[in-house]
């Protein structure tokens, strides 16, 4: 009974490393603190030195993906406006006018309705008021910067497809488990009405 355990908690253990991305772990130095531990043996280190090895190997991790979604999301962007009919602002932020509306342009403090398709550069669906069927209504200030911006150059009945770098969108924090850090974001809004 505790073999077959024993098995399936390593089992177990191994699968969740290998989710988080630890499948190049020295298995050798991983057993042998293991079985200190476990045989209440002295430890090779400290239990302060093991945590600082842990946090330097994510944060060096976390640098590096940091630094890999900017520079992706730079050629694209670069690559993406040297395409016909893309528009770049100076904040960066470029969009592609797919359907020109004739009403209002909200100002930052209007109340607007508007459908909404958002992608990852790689093609990705993160978030759909299409897909739900539901338009979305908020605040033209509550919502990324580079919607603030484009919001405020759209009228009424446009739809745009927006080209937020990840500065105008969720930064060096992203955004829940789809939208990592330092990503470019790509969205169609139709701007239908402010309330």
């Amino acid at each position: 009974m505790m073999k077959n355990l024993s098995y399936s908690l390593g089992m177990s253990m191994a699968t969740q490393l290998m989710q988080t991305g630890l499948e190049n772990l020295d298995v050798d130095a991983f057993v042998k603190a293991f079985s200190e531990i476990m045989k209440n043996e002295e430890p090779s280190m400290t239990l302060q030195e093991a945590s600082q090895h842990i946090q330097e190997y994510f944060a060096e991790k976390q640098k590096e993906m940091l630094e890999k979604n900017k520079q992706e999301g730079e050629k694209f962007l670069a690559e993406n406006k040297k395409k016909d009919n893309i528009v770049e602002l100076p904040s960066g932020l470029q969009y592609e006018v797919i359907t020109e509306g004739d009403g209002a342009i909200p100002t930052e403090t209007d109340t607007v309705q508007c459908h909404y398709h958002g992608t990852l550069i790689d093609g990705t669906v993160f978030d759909s008021s299409v897909q739900r069927g539901q338009p979305a209504v908020f605040g033209v200030n509550q919502v990324i910067k580079g919607w603030v911006e484009a919001l405020q150059l759209m009228s009424v009945g446009s739809k745009w497809r927006l080209f937020v770098p990840s500065n105008l969108a969720y930064g060096e924090q992203g955004a829940g488990n789809d939208i990592q850090p330092n990503s470019t974001l790509i969205f169609e809004v139709e701007l239908l009405g402010i309330q």
